[in-house]
């Protein structure tokens, strides 16, 4: 074959790969992403502040006083996603006085698509969040669900977001509200306090860290002078002003660098929250997150609901009730899921008796 047929010839071939690869990625994209039917319009009662405009300006959004919630944003967990942001504006009755933060790793734009065509008319931005920028830091977990670099984005909100929003609900995208996610967000934090959660202090807080940890006189002083509880970090209200002045993200990091010479804890992101916060946060009322809903790590079995009020239920787990309910095998609790569900179409299901 002489030189300009070869030349051709190998552009040719370079354009039917680029060309298949390019039907293979959309492929792949319509494959992997769900499509959701649109969700109704909620609207502000008359006695809602006005802080938007009808053309969405975000410049008056950040200047006004509106709820600033922080989600992040993948193909895995976009069905729950979606479901959370309809619970979140069927309960409020200023729903369009709340701004949605979008944190995604990949897809960025195909999922914004996706977001827009069911809540035309949501606030919201996405800030894109690089894997490189945590990866070197993660450890393998118990769940690798858990060892995604996204999962570690709420350690870098306070980078992420515009330095005029000064306050976030952070909320992880496998639950959803029954309540007015505003008396989440005005939760006072006093004159310190960076962040405020549920805290569960009966749980077995020492079983979060390993032998390794409790052993070593200088990292078992962590907690001293601090009542350590556990909390759970798929629900949070952040003061992003004072998590910028104390450059928690340095300290998160710094812990997550121990844990990579010496194997300090086992769980995710969760520890070096614990281990940086713990015995420091204004307490919320457990109503504001019935976690474990997806059971433990490693089965995911059914559970039934704390004792008490419900204000957010939270699937926190290995079992996510959209594929539970797929797999027609749901829990009783599922069923409070179900109805904020977007799919289209969805898959039947029936529970036992």
């Amino acid at each position: 074959m002489s030189k300009p047929q070869h030349f051709h010839f190998v552009l040719l071939l370079s354009t039917v790969v680029v060309a298949l690869a390019a039907i293979a990625n959309a492929t792949a994209a319509t494959s992997i992403t769900p499509r959701f039917k649109e969700a109704p319009s909620f609207y502000n009662s008359p006695d809602c502040p006005l802080i938007i405009d009808e053309n969405h300006d975000f410049s008056i959004l950040f200047s006004g006083q509106p709820v600033h919630v922080a989600m992040t944003l993948d193909t895995a967990y976009i069905r729950g996603t979606v479901a959370a942001i309809l619970s979140i504006l069927q309960h409020s009755s200023c729903p369009q006085n709340i701004a949605f933060h979008f944190v995604a790793s990949a897809d960025a734009s195909l999922l914004r698509a996706t977001i827009s065509s069911s809540f035309p008319h949501l606030n919201f931005l996405v800030y894109p969040f690089y894997d490189s920028s945590v990866s070197r830091l993660i450890s393998t977990s118990i769940r690798s669900a858990l060892d995604c670099p996204l999962n570690y984005a709420r350690s870098y909100l306070a980078n992420l977001l515009p330095s005029c929003v000064h306050r976030v609900v952070y909320l992880d995208s496998d639950l959803v509200l029954i309540d007015e996610i505003a008396k989440l967000a005005a939760t006072p934090l006093g004159d310190n306090s960076v962040l405020a959660a549920p805290e569960y202090c009966n749980a077995n807080f020492t079983s979060y860290f390993t032998s390794t940890f409790w052993s070593n006189t200088y990292f078992s002083l962590t907690f001293a002078n601090r009542k350590a509880c556990y909390f759970n970090t798929g629900v949070m209200v952040i003061d992003l002003d004072r998590w910028r002045e104390g450059d928690y993200t340095t300290k998160i990091e710094e812990w997550m660098e121990v844990q990579k010479r010496m194997r300090i804890y086992e769980l995710g992101s969760l520890p070096p929250f614990l281990l940086v916060f713990a015995g420091n946060i204004v307490p919320v009322d457990h109503r504001w997150n019935q976690h474990g809903l997806g059971g433990d790590n490693f089965i995911g079995l059914c559970r039934d609901l704390h004792h008490g009020p419900v204000s957010l239920l939270h699937w926190s787990g290995k079992g996510k009730p959209w594929a539970r309910l797929d797999a027609n095998r749901p829990c009783p609790l599922d069923a409070l899921w179900e109805p904020y569900d977007l799919l289209q179409p969805k898959t039947p299901f029936a529970l036992d008796s």
